[in-house]
C-alpha cells in the first residue's frame, strides 16, 4: 500500500499507554494494507521494544483486528511472519445531513464504504424529523453488517457550529438550529457514540487520506447547495479558536450585491449559486476562482482540491475557471505560481466518508489533529489505557476521546 515507511509518533513501553501503543500498531497496520508489515517494522515504527510489539500483536489477533499474512522470504535469518489490519473486524457509519439530502455510509477499518444510502432531507423540518431520518439511516447502515460492532457515528452538517460540544450554530439559512445539541441528541437516538463537525472539515479530512504525494497546505471548497472551505494548514484540519473557521462562502466580493443567505450581500455563494441557477457555469467557476486566489493569497496554500454536486456536474469547467484565476493573479506578480487545482471526485460523498474518518482516528492513535503519519490521516488523540483498566488522557479537550475500542 505505501512502499516507503516512515516512523510514526514514538511509542512508550509503559503499561499506563497500553491503548495508545495498540493505536500506533493499528495505523502501521492499515497504512501497510493487504501485503502486511512485521512484528520488526513495527517495532522500528513505533519505537517499542519487540517484546512490546509481540504483546500487543497477540492482543490484536485474538481480538480479531490482526491477522497473519504470510511470511516474508529469509535473508539468511528465520523467515519473518507478516501481520495485516483486519478491515471488517470494526465499523464506523458516516453521515452527512445537508440542506436537501442525507448521505450515509458504512466504511470498515481500512476506510473503504461497504454499503451508502443517500435519501431526501429538509434541514428547515422540525429537529424530531431531521433526527429521526438520521437514525433510521444508522439503522439501515449498522443492518448491512448486524454481527459486526459499529464504532460510532460521525455526523458532518453545514455550518456554523461548535464541534466540541456537538452543537449546531446558526446554520446558514436555518438559524433555528443555533445552540441545538445535535451530538448528544443523536447518540440518544442511536445508542453509539457520536462526534459532530462542520462538512466540509469532513470532507477535508477525507481528501488528506486519499492523497498519496506529500499534501502540504491545501483548502478543499465543498459547492453544493452552499459553499464552504475545509483548510488544512501546518498539518492540521485548521478551525480556529471557536472553531468556526472555513466560513469561504460569505466573504464579500461585491458590497452591493445579492443578499446572501448569510444575511450579507455580494458574497462569494451567492455569486457563484446565482450563476450556476441561470447557467452561466463559466462565471460560476470564475467567482469562485476569484474567492479561491483571495485565499491562496491569503494562508499560501499550494494546493486547491474542488468537491461536492455542483463541482461534479462539470469538473473540467470548474478547475479550468479556478485555475485560470490564479493564474492570472500570479502572472500579476500575486501569489498562485504553480498551485494545483484538482477534483475530490463522488459529489457529496466524500463529506460522509470524512465524517465515518472522524470515528475511526482515535482506533490509530492519531494525535492532536495532524495530518500525517504512516496512515496518512488526521490524527486524533484518545485515552491511555492501563493493564488495570484506568485511563490518563493522551491529549486533553479531544472530542474524539469519547469513541474508543473496546476491545483493547
Amino acid at each position: 500500500m505505501n512502499g516507503s515507511r516512515t516512523k510514526a509518533q514514538a511509542g512508550a513501553n509503559l503499561p499506563a499507554l497500553r491503548h495508545h501503543n495498540a493505536a500506533l500498531v493499528l495505523d502501521l497496520l492499515r497504512a501497510a494494507g493487504a501485503e502486511g508489515i512485521s512484528r520488526l517494522e513495527l517495532a522500528e515504527g513505533t519505537g517499542l521494544t519487540p517484546q512490546a510489539v509481540s504483546k500487543i500483536t497477540a492482543r490484536l489477533r485474538e481480538d480479531g483486528l490482526a491477522a497473519g499474512a504470510g511470511l516474508r522470504p529469509s535473508t539468511g535469518g528465520k523467515p519473518r511472519t507478516v501481520l495485516r489490519l483486519v478491515p471488517d473486524a470494526q465499523f464506523a457509519v458516516g453521515l452527512h445531513l445537508d440542506r436537501d439530502g442525507l448521505t450515509a455510509v458504512l466504511v470498515d477499518l481500512a476506510g473503504r464504504p461497504v454499503a451508502v444510502t443517500r435519501a431526501p432531507l429538509d434541514l428547515g423540518a422540525p429537529a424530531d424529523r431531521v433526527l429521526a431520518d438520521a437514525a433510521d439511516a444508522v439503522r439501515d447502515l449498522c443492518a448491512a453488517e448486524p454481527h459486526k460492532p459499529v464504532l460510532g457515528v460521525g455526523v458532518a452538517v453545514p455550518g456554523p457550529l461548535d464541534h466540541r460540544d456537538g452543537v449546531l450554530r446558526r446554520v446558514t439559512g436555518f438559524p433555528q438550529w443555533d445552540g441545538y445539541p445535535l451530538r448528544a441528541a443523536l447518540a440518544e437516538r442511536t445508542g453509539l457514540p457520536v462526534v459532530l463537525d462542520k462538512d466540509t472539515n469532513a470532507a477535508a479530512l477525507a481528501v488528506a487520506l486519499s492523497l498519496d504525494e506529500p499534501r502540504g497546505d491545501f483548502a478543499y471548497l465543498h459547492l453544493g447547495t452552499g459553499l464552504g472551505a475545509g483548510l488544512v494548514l501546518g498539518g492540521e484540519v485548521h478551525r480556529g479558536a471557536r472553531t468556526g473557521a472555513g466560513e469561504f462562502g460569505h466573504q464579500t466580493l461585491q458590497l452591493d450585491g445579492p443578499l446572501c443567505g448569510c444575511g450579507g450581500r455580494g458574497c462569494v455563494e451567492a455569486l457563484c449559486l446565482a450563476a450556476e441557477a441561470r447557467g452561466d457555469r463559466g462565471e460560476a467557476a470564475r467567482v469562485l476562482g476569484t474567492g479561491a486566489a483571495n485565499l491562496v493569497g491569503l494562508l499560501g496554500i499550494d494546493r486547491v482540491v474542488l468537491g461536492g454536486r455542483t463541482v461534479a456536474a462539470d469538473e473540467d469547467a470548474y478547475v479550468r475557471g479556478v485555475r485560470a484565476v490564479i493564474e492570472e493573479r500570479a502572472a500579476r506578480g500575486g501569489a498562485g505560481a504553480g498551485v494545483r487545482v484538482t477534483v475530490a471526485r463522488g459529489g457529496d460523498r466524500p463529506v460522509a466518508e470524512g465524517a465515518a474518518q472522524l470515528v475511526l482516528a482515535p482506533v490509530f492513535g492519531r494525535v492532536g489533529e495532524r495530518v500525517g503519519g504512516p496512515g496518512r490521516g488526521v490524527g486524533w488523540g484518545n485515552r491511555a489505557v492501563s493493564e488495570a483498566g484506568s485511563a490518563t488522557e493522551v491529549q486533553s479537550g479531544d472530542p474524539m476521546n469519547q469513541v474508543g475500542m473496546s476491545t483493547l
